[in-house]
């Protein structure tokens, strides 16, 4: 009859087992490895196909170099190496033959096998510290920008004096952030001097005369100087954070370095070819109505384009575009990527910003008239001259799309005209993730390999080796073969926590492993209490299996109290906690919920099959 409290149903021995042999399952791919590899993309239009792969082979058959394996998915082709040197070797044959027109980029590919891809099994993330990953270090024209400012200073200045009523006879801006007025006679240049000084009080404002010209001298205080340029690298910042979380990334890290540079950190991405692409476009749209009533081809043979137009070309043939912005990509506020009824590839568009009344006003006069998007690009390319790096900038304007007008437009539209799914996904991404406010340098592109970050997870490896040696043989020497049940649960924890991290996409880091370490400890917290607990029974009298069932029944509320405090602890560093310490925490919450599991349930199940259908005068559990 004793020996009955001790026995559990067939469905926890069931439950148990499942997630035994699920937790084997989902930590599996970790096993595996990464392999070296060269990711390829397309860059802007252009398209990675079969034709693409095969030029790629026949460039590392004649140069000699043996690739393990190739793929090709969406767009993107992935050659796997059985060494380091041979990645390097055939990114630099690759990137001299396919030329600018495709992105390069080294990788780590996941060697597991594809069975375990089909049950949605991936490996962990690991964080830059212990796998590598992609480290970028950025250059912020913040100083266009500023010259942004202060000709819309100049557009505003202008406008207000004339709302005044206030002469002037001219107004343009000077380098180092200057403004200068001129103006007829004194009493303007006063009045002008009195208005301004309360209006744009960031200028520092200085009368002069020069012959018979008054002149009013307006720069730029260095406090709004640097707030202007702590606004641009804030809001670049932002906007870089919005494009790294539409790839997809945890724990990516996107922080200021020095005046005009940020740098930012992709730890455990498998994508870096698309990650440069995203994140270092200084892109956006605009809308432009179509000139019809000059000919473009016309235009193309005498060189002079009609005063506010623009010739670009279109499919091939020349068109005419109208200067007039009709709507800017900054009015944007959601954009998905879809199909239309043709089939084709489409961004479906919802506005929100300023701008749309006059889109919407502009779209109603011209109906069946034709209508362009225009894809912007601002472009740098870093030289070193002297010494000194030097960045030149270019702008590059393209028509992605030229439609008639069927209706007066209003919030929601449709982007046609696309090239395929591919450049219609980036495309959406950018709009969603908003422009850059500042063009965006590359200034250094670091793939953290896994030399550095081997060495860490070796002596991570070795601390959990070690911490669970220690424990392993302190339960076994002091509790005998319950504490060698303690053990074998112990190592379904660390299994555990492997596979709850992997499902989860939580990258691991180094204070991560810190974690695991700790919850090495933690886990056993709970058996030493159940065990502790028995031996009093025992020693009061009580019956072997009166007292396994009185351990683990009364130590239950003492082991979920000291939980519950750990997980409140984990909860306050990660939501007030930087990147590392969220590692840490996560790290930790999920050993302390796996512990509860083995420890109590997964212990008592082996106790209950060893001791649990037996009458027994006496158990081992140690001294």
């Amino acid at each position: 009859m004793a020996a009955s409290i001790n026995r559990y149903p067939f469905w926890k021995y069931l439950l148990i087992l499942v997630v035994v042999i699920g937790s084997f399952l989902y930590a599996a791919p970790n096993l595996y490895g990464d392999d070296p590899a060269v990711q390829i993309q397309g860059a802007n239009a252009t398209v990675v196909d079969d034709q693409t792969v095969n030029t790629v082979k026949n460039v590392l058959q004649k140069a000699g170099i043996t690739y393990k394996a190739d793929s090709f998915q969406n767009q993107t082709a992935l050659f796997r190496f059985y060494s380091t040197d041979d990645q390097l070797k055939a990114k630099e044959r690759i990137q001299q033959a396919l030329g600018e027109n495709y992105l390069v980029a080294l990788n780590l590919a996941s060697a597991m096998p594809t069975w375990l891809k089909s049950i949605g099994a991936m490996p962990m993330r690991l964080g830059l510290d212990l796998r590598g990953g992609v480290h970028f270090l950025l250059q912020v024209d913040v100083n266009s920008v500023l010259q942004q400012r202060i000709d819309g200073d100049v557009r505003g200045i202008g406008q207000a004096l004339r709302d005044e009523r206030i002469r002037y006879s001219g107004i343009n801006r000077q380098p180092n952030n200057e403004i200068v007025l001129q103006f007829p006679t004194q009493d303007a240049r006063d009045a002008a001097y009195d208005f301004v000084s309360h209006r744009y009080n960031e200028f520092t404002w200085n009368k002069q005369t020069q012959g018979e010209e008054f002149i009013l001298q307006g720069v730029l205080s260095p406090p709004a100087v640097f707030q202007a340029k702590q606004d641009t690298l804030d809001q670049e910042m932002n906007t870089l954070r919005n494009r790294v979380n539409e790839l997809g990334v945890s724990e990516a890290t996107v922080q200021q370095q020095g005046e005009d540079r940020i740098a930012v950190d992709l730890p455990g991405i498998q994508d870096t070819a698309q990650a440069k692409n995203i994140i270092g476009k200084t892109a956006t749209l605009e809308f432009h109505m179509v000139d019809v009533d000059h000919n473009a081809s016309a235009v193309t043979q005498e060189g002079v384009a009609p005063p506010d137009t623009r010739l670009y070309t279109w499919q091939g043939q020349p068109i005419l575009l109208k200067n007039q912005v009709v709507l800017r990509g900054s009015s944007i506020v959601a954009a998905t990527s879809g199909f239309g009824e043709d089939g084709r590839a489409n961004v479906q568009v919802r506005l929100g910003g300023t701008g749309d009344s006059l889109f919407t006003k502009i779209t109603a006069e011209s109906i069946g008239k034709p209508m362009a998007v225009v894809f912007v690009e601002v472009k740098s390319t870093p030289k070193t001259e002297n010494g000194k790096t030097v960045i030149t900038y270019q702008t590059e304007r393209r028509i992605i799309s030229v439609a008639t007008i069927q209706s007066a437009l209003g919030n929601n539209f449709q982007i046609t005209g696309l090239s395929g799914q591919n450049e219609a996904r980036t495309l959406a991404l950018l709009l969603r993730a908003g422009a850059l406010p500042a063009t965006v340098t590359f200034l250094e592109e670091r793939q953290i390999g896994p030399t550095l970050g081997q060495q860490n997870i070796n002596k991570g490896i070795l601390s959990v080796e070690v911490g669970m040696a220690l424990v392993v043989i302190f339960m076994a020497v002091y509790y005998g073969v319950m504490g060698i049940l303690a053990d074998i649960a112990l190592a379904m924890n660390l299994v555990l926590i492997v596979a709850a991290l992997s499902l989860l996409g939580a990258t691991l880091t180094l204070p991560g492993i810190a974690g695991i370490v700790l919850t090495v400890g933690l886990a056993v917290d709970a058996n030493v209490l159940i065990f502790e607990r028995i031996r009093e029974e025992l020693r009061r009298g009580l019956g072997v299996q009166a007292s396994i069932h009185a351990g683990y029944d009364r130590a239950f509320v003492t082991i979920l109290d000291a939980n519950i405090t750990t997980l409140i602890v984990m909860m306050i560093l990660f939501s007030l906690g930087s990147g590392v310490v969220k590692g840490l925490a996560i790290t930790v919450t999920v050993g302390v919920i796996t512990s509860m599991f083995t420890a109590i349930m997964g212990t008592r199940a082996l106790v209950n099959l060893i001791y649990g259908r037996r009458s027994l005068k006496h158990i081992s559990i140690g001294i």
